[in-house]
């Protein structure tokens, strides 16, 4: 039976991550997907998309992924936002304000996605989020506790020392707070909160990358810091 509605699909999530933290472990924080126009007409999907990211599956910068782990492992690369206090929903619906004041850390972060193969011709959001919107982990930098026009700040990707791509931290709806007010009032709608402590990542800068061979990942987001990460095979 297919999902009614992204409610449902929202729901089965829920079940998912239940079942999963019985093994993952604690519920660290959150990704945001789909909240670029390169990234929303890669997937054919015009809205973001919530996840859950699980304690056991952050990693720091210099980590190796091991590609055979995975069905078919991708990078994005990202803006992380780390909660000094909590968003009850009691507070919600949130303004763009209160939600920035309650940021207390900002990184250099990747997000290590498995779509499973994935067919994008045919995909649509109520399975990509009833499948956890995809995440497998975060590899995050080292969190910066100041920043200045978060929406001018360059992301920068290079593959064994050669530049890939770039973007920008206003190509996700037009600076990072944006997506991460939408999913604080997200999960206020269903009771749930971002907690102190909780990591968001907003959303890739750029196109979801498949690595095909081992490589070395660098990503800087100027003016806040650097990611590496290296993918064998």
């Amino acid at each position: 039976m297919g999902l009614a509605d992204l409610a449902a699909a929202y729901g089965v999530q829920g079940r998912f991550v239940q079942l999963m933290g019985e093994t993952a472990g604690a519920v660290a924080g959150y990704k945001i997907g789909l909240t670029s126009a390169r990234m929303q007409k890669m997937c054919g999907i015009d809205q973001p998309v919530a996840g859950v990211i699980f304690g056991t599956r952050v990693m720091a910068s210099g980590v190796t992924l091991q590609a055979r782990r995975y069905h078919h492992v991708g990078l994005e690369f990202e803006v992380g936002v780390r909660l000094g206090r909590d968003l009850p929903p009691a507070q919600a619906p949130f303004a763009r304000e209160q939600v920035a004041e309650a940021v207390d850390g900002v990184c250099a972060a990747v997000e290590v996605v498995d779509d499973r193969n994935a067919d994008y011709a045919t995909l649509e959001a109520r399975s990509l989020i009833a499948d956890n919107s995809w995440n497998a982990g975060a590899v995050l930098g080292t969190f910066a506790t100041s920043w200045d026009k978060l929406e001018d700040a360059a992301g920068i990707v290079w593959v064994n020392g050669q530049e890939i791509d770039r973007g920008y931290g206003r190509d996700v709806l037009g600076h990072p707070f944006v997506p991460l007010t939408w999913l604080a009032n997200h999960l206020a709608a269903s009771g749930g909160a971002l907690r102190a402590g909780d990591v968001v990542l907003t959303g890739s800068l750029i196109t979801t990358r498949f690595p095909k061979e081992a490589g070395r990942y660098r990503y800087e987001l100027r003016g806040i810091g650097t990611v590496e990460l290296s993918v064998a095979f």
